[in-house]
């Protein structure tokens, strides 16, 4: 039974501890034992679903309470769960942080009351013995509907520190799941925005995940792990699996010419910061969607009648993003023509004139160039100009992570009006181009797919 699903959650004090070595480690070594393993990620982050889906050959969820509200949180669950064995999602930050000003919301203690899963506490052992105890009964004792089944000792000195740990952790009532030791530990390259993407690893990513697969299997108690997760019971609340929309019934929706209504997604190492509900809801608004790698090919897909340009990276592959004249001539194109154009952060940085003094597609007059301000946080935000994506008006929450400064030029009407937690305009919106910082989850609104195809279609 779907609400049933065995499922653990893998959550830490604070960043840092090792959470993502640990969850995607257990995915890569439960899906060695012939489990299907469904793997999530709590917040916004576009980066580890990546590893976690090269740990588990499924797609890699987010589960965002502060993105699509608390109420879509166990649906979406269930809609990457179906067919699977056991889920594994992973934390984010420390157990209990979340939106900042907002209490409890977008933590993984959140997440995980919402799903009624039991949670395992990684935790970085390196400096600490008999006080790891007052630690693990701190997160222990703070919300009693949280419920810690375990915790898993990372980076763990020797035996005699090991002792020590195990001794502190039984004093608590609290098993240990997992040792971890230092030596063994397993890197994974970081640079200004987190980890880098398996996308851009290659072979290199594929050994990193067998190196945590490795780890966690000669150092955890797999088989307690699954008892824990299989003691989950049933999802609360009686929720449904999302659904993107009515099965299809009938083929793609056509293009005034009769062609079958194509929307382009770009993809490769440059972009790939992307909702895995996005493509399904513009494939259940009746599109066909194809994916193109801005980096290598330099023609969009043939009968492209919209395009989507996620988040990702443009400010490491400008230069090769650049070269690609024909593409960004293409692009251009298509945006003039009025085509729906849809583009978040990096697809933003894309569609300007230039990129730290490099030719990007000179959709829009404007000027990008990296900074050393980090834009991170939260968004609540309004549309203040109709457009291809959403009538004025609508409301959605968002995100914004970037390092980047865009300098506009005139003509464009802003996207977005920020309402929290600071008032101003951003974005663009041009003939069908919607172009803005903010990455949303369309999952939250699902009419902006189906408008954006209507307007494929339309335009």
């Amino acid at each position: 039974m779907t609400s049933a699903v065995p499922r653990l959650v893998i959550a830490a004090p604070s960043s840092g501890s090792g959470k993502t070595t640990v969850a995607t480690g257990l995915m890569a070594a439960l899906a060695a034992r012939g489990l299907a393993v469904s793997p999530h990620k709590v917040g916004p982050d576009y980066i580890d679903p990546g590893y976690h889906a090269l740990a588990t050959g499924r797609v890699g969820r987010n589960l965002d309470a502060y993105l699509c509200g608390t109420e879509l949180v166990a649906p979406l669950f269930l809609h990457g769960a179906r067919g699977c064995d056991i889920a594994v999602v992973e934390g984010v930050m420390g157990l209990y942080d979340g939106a900042a000003g907002e209490g409890e919301l977008a933590s993984t203690a959140q997440v995980a009351k919402l799903l009624g899963a039991p949670v395992v506490l990684v935790v970085d052992a390196s400096s600490q013995a008999r006080s790891v105890a007052a630690l693990v009964h701190g997160f222990v004792s703070w919300d009693p509907e949280v419920r810690v089944g375990g915790v898993i000792l990372n980076k763990v000195g020797s035996d005699r520190h090991e002792a020590l740990l195990r001794e502190a952790s039984d004093s608590v009532g609290v098993p240990v799941l997992g040792v971890l030791r230092r030596a063994r530990q397993v890197s994974t390259p970081s640079r200004h925005l987190g980890l880098v993407p398996v996308a851009e690893r290659g072979t290199e990513a594929v050994e990193a995940v067998e190196a945590m697969a490795a780890l966690v299997a000669d150092g955890c108690d797999l088989e307690a792990l699954v008892g824990l997760a299989r003691a989950a019971g049933p999802l609360p609340g009686g929720f449904a699996p999302w659904t993107p929309g009515p099965a299809p019934t009938h083929d793609p929706a056509r293009s005034d010419k009769g062609s079958p209504l194509r929307v382009a997604v770009a993809g490769g190492a440059a972009f790939t910061f992307s909702y895995a509900e996005h493509t399904e809801l513009l494939a259940a608004a009746g599109a066909e969607v194809v994916t193109f790698d801005p980096l290598r090919d330099e023609e969009l897909p043939e009968g492209t009648a919209g395009l989507v340009v996620g988040g990702g990276f443009p400010e490491v592959y400008a230069a090769e993003l650049s070269a690609n004249e024909p593409l960004r001539k293409a692009v251009a194109e298509l945006a003039l023509s009025g085509a729906p154009v849809a583009a978040e952060c990096a697809g933003l940085l894309y569609l300007c004139r230039e990129l730290d003094g490099l030719p990007m597609c000179g959709v829009l007059d404007a000027s990008a160039r990296m900074s050393q301000r980090l834009a991170l946080g939260y968004r609540d935000a309004v549309a203040v100009s109709d457009s291809a994506l959403a009538a004025a008006g609508t409301r959605m929450r968002g995100h914004e992570f970037h390092r980047t400064v865009v300098e506009p030029g005139a003509g464009a009407a802003p996207a977005w009006g920020m309402r929290a937690p600071e008032r101003r305009v951003e974005g663009f919106v041009e003939r069908g181009v919607h172009a803005s910082y903010l990455h949303t989850h369309w999952a939250s609104e699902p009419g902006v797919a189906r408008r954006f195809v209507e307007r494929c279609r339309t335009s």
